[in-house]
């Protein structure tokens, strides 16, 4: 984890990734200017930000997604969205969401059964609501009840016991288990 609390930090961490940067956006416009400009925005983003003291767990996908972000916001601005402007597949991104994958069960498996089995036949086993109902004996009505609870319960235990951090966009940025979260840790252990 990084937690950039000086704006003198960000000269240096500039440097490291300025030309990348402008490269990804002049692919983008097509215009040196313009990814010179939006650069410049980025970087001016970066300073605003700097200092929120939130951790950065992967420094590159953070400062990439902020050049996304606003190369997107250009577009918007001259009214010329793209559909071929796709989201950037950052390898650490999806490696953000594998462990976030990983987690989900053993926090499923931390609710109380009356709600975990519902969900997890639901959502993982990927049953329909009504399949799920007739495997439980339970009525539609109920089951539907119960794997609404059970999603929100999940919720709570993902913000209870994990340290999340989210880019502009409310996508994953980053996830980290928190160590005082006794149940899951101990959880992992045991299930190793």
């Amino acid at each position: 984890m990084t937690r950039i609390n000086k704006h003198s930090e960000v000269p240096s961490l500039w440097i490291e990734y300025k030309d990348g940067i402008k490269f990804y956006i002049l692919k983008k416009v097509k215009d040196k200017n313009v990814a010179d400009d939006l650069s410049q925005d980025v970087l001016m983003k970066v300073y605003n930000s700097c200092c929120s003291g939130n951790e950065i767990k992967n420094v590159r996908s953070w400062l990439f997604q902020i050049a996304h972000n606003t190369t997107i916001d250009f577009f918007k601005k001259q009214s010329k969205i793209s559909n071929e402007l796709p989201e950037i597949p950052f390898e650490e991104d999806d490696s953000v969401y594998q462990n976030a994958e990983i987690l989900v069960k053993p926090l499923i498996n931390l609710l109380p059964k009356k709600y975990a089995i519902p969900l997890k036949l639901s959502d993982i086993d990927e049953l329909k609501q009504i399949e799920v109902a007739q495997k439980l004996n339970l009525s539609l009505t109920a089951t539907k009840s119960r794997i609404q609870r059970a999603r929100k319960l999940l919720k709570d235990k993902i913000i209870e016991c994990s340290n999340l951090e989210t880019n502009q966009t409310k996508g994953l940025a980053s996830l980290e288990i928190k160590d005082d979260c006794v149940p899951l840790n101990s959880y992992l252990k045991k299930n190793k």
